[in-house]
């Protein structure tokens, strides 16, 4: 079974190449249904033009038969009139040629191809009508009227077989046709013995009811189950409405809360592409409604990311602007020290002990800030960099200050 819309499409040009246009009606229709029940808007247009090929085909093959059937309707209306004067112009003298020729015009009729639909019961009774009373009327010899009759016994015995072996084929849709053809071949045959004719009648029509039976329950289960798959479809979309309202009302959810619902709706879908087809006038409109709310919760969902995303970009923008205030600062009480220093440094003496003290306390706070940036933000690598750096020039300038006082002392 096809899965995709391509592979979808590739059947039906497989179809149109191979397969006669006026037999593939129930395998279009399902491959349609098949191709707009799978989530996708691609290759709408390729498909829709093979449709297009095939109604077009389609209609020119109608139109061929049609054409035929009106022909094949004539021929056989000819065949009838002459079948009737043969019947009430029956003789004893003209047995043998009217017997001739009623065999000729039966192989005549055989031959021609069907009339439309309308007109079939109608000629097809007129002819076996014909038959019989030609068989009842004309007084013909006793042993071809009974060869007649033995090869018609022939031919509808081996037709009641072939229904009967028919009951064992499990697939009955195509039991059925094929029923339907071995009707179609009775109803050519000539007349057996009049005491064998409502016999030999009820055996075949037992074999027939025995399909027909198999075939309406076949599609009374599947009627069933699609009104089953029906209601299988509808609780989904039900389902998808209860997601969907408090949504559309405003109820605020975080985004854990999104992807969980995100998560319960696939599933909803998966459970979908599961079920069979519903009844065919139901089928469109039942998908239309489940389109509807698939689109409705994601259309919201994105509403509430994009969102989402707007505030994130507001919040990181003022955490850039407050490191970057934060680092100005910073860098102004930088500035200020090494004035402060250098004004200690200058002044010499006992001021290197504080000045060396003051720059102690500046490595134990820059330390403690590093420990604080560390832990509090994930974005403030630069100004970590930053104090790393004033750590290790703090420390490189107490050295200097600890070396001019071991040389005061020692001096």
């Amino acid at each position: 079974m096809a899965s995709t819309r391509q592979e979808i499409i590739e059947e039906l040009k497989q179809l149109l190449l191979t397969q006669d246009v006026a037999e593939i009606k129930d395998q279009v229709d399902h491959l349609k249904t098949q191709f707009y029940s799978i989530e996708s808007e691609e290759a709408e247009d390729e498909f829709k033009a093979l449709l297009t090929e095939y109604k077009t085909r389609r209609a020119e093959v109608a139109a061929v038969q049609a054409k035929e059937q009106a022909e094949n309707l004539e021929k056989k209306q000819a065949i009838l009139a002459e079948m009737k004067a043969l019947v009430e112009g029956a003789t004893a003298d003209g047995v043998m040629a009217n017997l001739q020729r009623m065999r000729d015009l039966q192989a005549e009729w055989k031959k021609i191809g069907p009339v439309s639909a309308e007109k079939t019961q109608e000629i097809r009774k007129a002819f076996q009508q014909y038959q019989e009373q030609f068989y009842d009327l004309v007084k013909i010899n006793i042993e071809l009227r009974d060869l007649d009759f033995k090869k018609n016994l022939e031919l509808k015995t081996l037709l009641c077989e072939a229904a009967e072996k028919l009951q064992n084929n499990e697939n009955i849709v195509e039991a059925s046709r094929m029923l339907q053809q071995l009707h179609d071949e009775w109803a050519e045959i000539g007349p057996v013995a009049r005491e064998l004719r409502e016999s030999l009648w009820e055996r075949f029509k037992a074999a027939s009811t025995v399909i027909n039976k198999k075939h309406q329950a076949y599609f009374d289960e599947l009627h069933r189950k699609e009104q089953e798959n029906l209601e299988r479809k509808q609780a989904i979309i039900d389902q998808l409405k209860a997601i969907n309202e408090p949504l559309v009302n405003g109820e605020p959810l975080n985004a854990k809360q999104w992807e969980e619902l995100t998560a319960k709706v696939q599933e909803l879908q998966a459970e979908w592409r599961k079920i069979g087809f519903a009844p065919k006038k139901h089928n469109q409109s039942i998908y239309e409604a489940y389109r509807a709310e698939c689109d409705r919760f994601f259309a919201t969902k994105k509403e509430f990311f994009v969102e989402l995303r707007e505030r994130r970009k507001i919040r990181e923008q003022k955490h850039k602007e407050y490191l970057e205030r934060q680092a100005a600062r910073e860098q102004a009480r930088e500035e200020r020290r090494k004035q402060r220093m250098e004004r200690l440094v200058n002044a010499g003496g006992s001021n290197l002990r504080k000045l060396r003290d003051k720059l102690q306390q500046e490595i134990k706070t820059a330390e403690n800030n590093i420990l604080f940036f560390t832990a509090k933000s994930k974005t403030a690598n630069k100004i970590v960099d930053d104090m790393l750096r004033k750590i290790e020039d703090l420390k490189a300038r107490l050295a200097e200050i600890q070396q001019q006082l071991d040389q005061e002392e020692n001096g």
